[in-house]
């Protein structure tokens, strides 16, 4: 692991624990043109159920991508209690719907990285539904490397690109 993966991976912890740290009563942020998720959350205000003692939901929803190592659609512990926070979501939302979509980096050919983002997806799939999420409420796609967040040649610019971004609807 070279020293930028590791700066990477560190600061994504940071980010991660940080955004859990903090209660917050208000829906999945919608997508107000600071991000590039396609998110929306139309008709899925917060609604304040949360008490004391759940986890901090509201904050960690607004974590929409899950990144994973090269060539790699195994969850990192990195993003387990994201995963658990957009699961109760589902769980106390049984309207919300979510499109998980799976993408890779320009490496390989179009062919193996469209599968790549499906077994991303179905990666983050399969742990939302272990965490009590339905089957019913979540929807695969994939995009291998169509869709870049970075279009340099370069480690950085590749690791955010393997990822799975959450992007919520209603129904």
């Amino acid at each position: 692991m070279n020293n930028v993966t590791r700066l990477l991976t560190a600061t994504a912890v940071c980010v991660a624990l940080a955004a859990c740290s903090q209660k917050v009563k208000e829906a999945p942020p919608t997508d107000n043109g600071n991000n590039n998720t396609g998110a929306s959350t139309s008709g899925m205000a917060g609604d304040g159920k949360y008490g004391p003692g759940d986890l901090d939901t509201d904050a960690c929803l607004r974590q929409r991508v899950v990144y994973f190592d090269f060539d790699q659609d195994t969850l990192k512990p990195d993003f387990q209690a994201a995963i658990a926070c957009h699961a109760k979501y589902l769980r106390d939302r049984p309207e919300a719907r979510m499109t998980l979509e799976g993408n890779a980096d320009e490496r390989g050919t179009r062919e193996y990285n469209l599968g790549l983002g499906e077994r991303r997806g179905n990666a983050v799939s399969s742990a939302i539904q272990g965490s009590g999420g339905s089957a019913s409420q979540i929807t695969v796609v994939s995009y291998g490397e169509e869709r870049p967040t970075c279009v340099d040649s370069t480690d950085d610019c590749w690791s955010k690109n393997r990822r799975v971004e959450i992007v919520y609807s209603a129904k």
